[in-house]
C-alpha cells in the first residue's frame, strides 16, 4: 500500500480512469488537424497496450484501427473516453458514455462557464447529464492528459521520458515548455499529466490525491490559476507531503468574488502573499518564478529533504563564492559553522592560501587535480554542523579549460561524488559553469541521480527547499495535539444577539470575548452620557486616559475623529466627549451613538496586528504583522490558515520582514515573543469554537518584553440574511 493511502478511507477513483485497459476516442479522425487525429497518434506511437475505440460514424477503419459508429456500438468495457466534439455535443455523449459503463470522460471542448452565461448552461447540464450517470470529468476546456508508465500520451507529444514528475497544470503552453526543458536537460522523465481545465467535477485536490497514491510519482508538480476548494486542497496537500513533496507555483490572486472587507484583515487577505504562506504551512514547496518549476522539481523528487537549512559551499572561484552566499542568505539558508576538525582535514589537502571557512575556496588546489573537490565534499558532508553542500564553480570543465589529460581524474572526481551521494543523507547540489555543454564527467553525476544546475539561483532555490521540506517534516512530528475551546454560553448568546440585530460587536464586547477565553484586556469603562465622566476619572484615578466613539456604524474611529488620547481629569474627559460627539455626528449624521469607551493609556511598544477573515477559498485564515494605521500600507504580514499549530504561530513572527525590531533597536528591549505566540493560538481557537464571526481585528496590539496590551478589537459577526453561515467544524491538526 502507498504510504498516503494510510491517511484516507478510500482509495482514488482516478487510477483506472488515468490507468484505463481500454479508452474510446469519440471524434477520432484521419484528418491530421483535428485532436482526434493527435490523440490516436499518441496513443499509436506510444505503444498503448490496451484497447483502442475510435468513434466515428463516418469511417470504417482510422490509422488501422477498426472505427464504431457511436459509444453504444463499443464492444468490451473502456474506462475511459476522449470526448474531441464541439460543446454542444458534450452532456448527450456524456450521458451516453454512463449508459455505456464507462466511468471517466475527457472533455477538450471549450465554450462552458469560462465563455459566459450561456455556457455556464451547457456546463451545469453536462454536470447533471455526469451525475446522473455515474462519471467523472476531467476538463472541460482541459488540454488533455498523459500517463507515460501506461503508454497513454493523449497530447502526442513527442520525446516525453517516463519517469517520477507528475505535473496538472491548467495551461497547457506550461506543460509544453516542461516537456521541452525535460528534453534539454536529458534526465527528467514525467509519470503523470493532466490539465484539469474548468475543475467542472475534478478539482485540484482530486488530482493530487491520485499523484500522492501513485507508485510511478515521486514528487507533485502544480500550475495553478485558481482553485475550486482551497480548504479541501490543504487537507489533502497535508496528507501528500507527509510522504512526498509537493512543488507548486501559483499564478495571479486566489480572490473569487470575495466581498468588499470591513477590516483590516480583510483588505489584505485573498492576495497571493496570503495563498502562498497557507500553502507552505501545508509542507508545499512554492516557486516564485517559473522558470523554477523544473529544476525544484527535479531536486526534490532526486533528494527529497535535507535536515536543516545549514549550508557549506565549496568553490573553486572567490567571486561565486560569494555570489553562492548572497543567495542562500537571500533565501533563508545560512552558511554552516564548519568544525575545527573539519578545517583541520581541509588544511591537510588544499594550498596554503585556500580558505576553510565557509564558503571553502579551493584556491588554485584543484586546478590540476578536480578530483580533489570531491574529497572537500567528503570531508564537509561528515560535519555535524553541516545541512547540505553545495559545490560551485568549473567542475566538469577542466579537462576542456585546463588540459585534456584531466580528464580521467575528472571522471574519477564525478564516480566519488556519486559514491559519495549513496551513501550520505545530506543533499549534494551541483552548479557548474559547463553544466549547460554536459561535459562527461557531469553527464555521469547527472545520470546517477545528482542534479547539475547552471544557475546559481536555481540551485540555491533547491536547496532552499529541501531545507524547508526537512524542517517542515521535523516539525510536524513533534507537534503535539491540542483540545478544542468549549464556547462559553454568555458570549454564543452576545453573538446570536448581534447576528440577528445584523450588527458586529461593539469594541467592549469584542474584549469581553476575549477576556472570557484567557486573554488579557485592558481595564475600561463604558460612557452613555456626561455626567458619568467624573465618577469615571475617579476610577480609573490619576493617569493618562483615552477615549474613543463606540458605534456600530463607526469602524474607523480614527477617521470620524472619534478617538482622543492623552486625557487627565474630569474636565478634560468633558471636553474630549463632546468633541468626539460633534465630530462623529459630522462624519455620519445617522450613526447610532452609544457613548464613548475610556480606558488607561497603553504604554508605548511595538504595535502588530492580529486578525482572521473566512476566505472564500481557503476558509479561516489568520494574519499577523506590523499594527497601527498603517498595516494596509506596509503589508507586512503573515498568513496561516486554521487549524493553527504552535510551529505556525512562531513561524508568523518570525516571517515578518521587520521582525529586527522585535529583537529590540536602539536599545529597547527585545518584544515577548512567547506571549505573542499563545495569543495567536488564543485568537485561532476562539476562531475554532464561534463559526458566527467573520473577520475579526485586533489592532494595534502592542507588545512588551513581558507581555502585550490589547488596545482595539473588532469582532465582524456573519449576518444571519447574507446566506452563508458557516457550521462545518474545522479539523483538529496539531498544536
Amino acid at each position: 500500500m502507498n504510504p498516503i493511502e494510510g491517511h484516507l478511507s478510500t482509495r482514488s477513483p482516478l487510477h483506472n480512469i488515468l490507468a484505463p485497459t481500454g479508452i474510446a476516442i469519440v471524434g477520432a479522425s484521419a484528418d491530421p488537424t483535428k485532436r482526434g487525429y493527435k490523440a490516436m497518434v499518441g496513443l499509436i506511437k506510444d505503444g498503448y497496450r490496451g484497447n483502442i475505440y475510435p468513434v466515428n460514424p463516418k469511417a470504417g477503419m482510422i490509422l488501422g484501427v477498426r472505427a464504431w459508429p457511436s459509444i453504444a456500438a463499443i464492444p468490451g468495457n473502456p474506462e475511459l473516453a476522449l470526448l474531441c466534439t464541439p460543446a454542444p455535443s458534450v452532456p448527450g455523449l456524456v450521458a451516453e458514455c454512463g449508459r455505456r459503463g464507462i466511468k471517466g470522460a475527457i472533455i477538450l471542448a471549450s465554450g462552458f462557464a469560462e465563455m459566459g452565461k450561456e455556457g455556464a448552461r451547457l456546463e451545469r447540464e453536462m454536470m447533471a447529464k455526469a451525475a446522473a450517470h455515474g462519471v467523472r470529468v476531467i476538463g472541460p476546456n482541459t488540454s488533455g492528459v498523459f500517463n507515460l508508465h501506461h503508454h497513454l500520451n493523449l497530447l502526442a507529444l513527442d520525446g516525453l521520458k517516463a519517469g517520477d514528475i507528475g505535473i496538472i497544470s491548467q495551461s497547457g503552453n506550461m506543460l509544453l515548455a516542461l516537456a521541452l526543458e525535460a528534453q534539454h536537460n536529458g534526465q527528467v522523465g514525467f509519470s503523470t499529466y493532466v490539465g484539469p481545465g474548468n475543475q467542472s467535477d475534478i478539482g485540484f485536490n482530486d488530482y493530487l490525491r491520485y499523484l500522492g497514491e501513485d507508485e510511478h510519482t515521486r514528487v507533485a508538480t502544480l500550475y495553478v490559476e485558481g482553485f475550486r476548494d482551497g480548504r479541501r486542497f490543504l487537507e489533502v496537500a497535508r496528507d501528500v507531503t507527509a510522504v512526498k513533496p509537493l512543488v507548486v507555483y501559483k499564478s495571479g490572486s486566489t480572490e473569487q468574488g470575495q466581498k468588499a472587507a470591513s477590516s483590516h484583515t480583510g483588505a489584505l487577505a485573498g492576495s497571493y502573499q496570503m495563498t502562498v504562506d497557507v500553502l507552505r504551512q501545508s509542507g508545499v514547496s512554492v516557486v516564485q518564478y517559473s522558470d523554477e518549476i523544473l529544476p525544484v522539481a527535479e531536486g526534490l523528487g532526486l533528494l527529497q529533504k535535507a535536515r536543516g537549512k545549514r549550508v557549506a559551499v565549496i568553490a573553486d572561484g572567490g567571486g561565486q563564492a560569494t555570489i553562492a552566499a548572497d543567495r542562500l542568505a537571500e533565501a533563508g539558508l545560512t552558511l554552516a559553522k564548519l568544525s575545527e576538525e573539519t578545517r583541520s582535514q581541509l588544511r591537510a589537502i588544499l594550498f596554503p592560501q585556500a580558505s576553510t571557512l565557509n564558503p571553502v575556496d579551493v584556491a588554485g588546489s584543484s586546478d590540476a587535480n578536480p578530483s580533489l573537490l570531491a574529497r572537500c565534499m567528503e570531508i564537509v558532508a561528515a560535519d555535524d554542523n553541516v545541512d547540505s553542500v553545495f559545490l560551485v564553480g568549473m567542475f566538469g570543465g577542466y579537462s576542456l579549460r585546463f588540459a585534456e589529460s584531466l580528464l580521467g581524474d575528472e571522471m574519477r572526481g564525478a564516480e566519488a561524488m556519486v559514491d559519495l551521494s549513496n551513501v550520505t543523507t545530506k543533499p549534494l547540489v551541483v552548479y557548474s559553469l559547463y553544466a549547460p555543454i554536459k561535459p562527461p564527467a557531469l553527464r555521469r553525476m547527472h545520470e546517477a541521480g545528482l542534479p547539475i544546475y547552471a544557475s546559481i539561483e536555481h540551485a540555491v532555490r533547491v536547496l532552499a527547499a529541501l531545507g524547508e521540506r526537512g524542517q517542515y517534516l521535523a516539525e510536524r512530528k513533534r507537534q503535539a495535539p491540542f483540545a478544542a475551546v468549549t464556547p462559553v454560553p454568555s458570549v454564543q448568546a452576545m453573538l446570536a444577539s448581534a447576528r440577528q440585530a445584523g450588527r458586529d460587536l461593539l469594541e467592549y464586547e469584542a474584549k469581553a470575548l476575549l477576556g472570557d477565553h484567557g486573554i488579557t484586556v485592558p481595564e475600561e469603562r463604558v460612557v452613555r452620557g456626561a455626567d458619568e465622566l467624573a465618577q469615571v476619572a475617579a476610577e480609573l484615578g490619576d493617569q493618562p486616559l483615552a477615549m474613543k466613539v463606540v458605534s456600530r456604524d463607526i469602524l474607523h474611529k480614527s477617521d470620524a475623529g472619534g478617538v482622543r488620547l492623552n486625557l487627565r481629569g474630569t474636565a478634560a474627559l468633558k471636553e474630549a466627549y463632546q468633541q468626539i460627539m460633534t465630530s462623529a455626528r459630522v462624519y455620519d449624521a445617522n450613526a447610532r451613538i452609544e457613548g464613548v469607551l475610556v480606558t488607561p493609556m497603553a504604554d508605548k511598544g511595538v504595535e502588530v496586528i492580529i486578525g482572521m477573515m473566512r476566505d472564500p477559498v481557503f476558509g479561516p485564515v489568520l494574519m499577523f504583522g506590523l499594527g497601527g494605521v498603517f498595516v494596509e500600507i506596509l503589508e507586512d504580514v503573515a498568513f496561516r490558515a486554521l487549524p493553527l499549530s504552535r510551529f505556525d504561530a512562531t513561524c508568523m513572527i518570525d516571517q515578518i520582514k521587520a521582525k529586527k525590531v522585535f529583537e529590540g533597536v536602539r536599545g529597547a528591549a527585545a518584544i515577548d515573543k512567547k506571549a505573542l505566540t499563545e495569543l495567536l493560538l488564543n485568537v485561532a481557537h476562539i476562531v475554532e469554537a464561534y463559526p458566527e464571526i467573520q473577520e475579526l481585528d485586533l489592532n494595534p496590539v502592542i507588545a512588551y518584553p513581558d507581555g502585550y496590551a490589547v488596545v482595539d478589537a473588532r469582532v465582524i459577526v456573519e449576518r444571519a440574511a447574507d446566506g452563508f453561515f458557516p457550521t462545518e467544524p474545522i479539523k483538529k491538526e496539531p498544536a
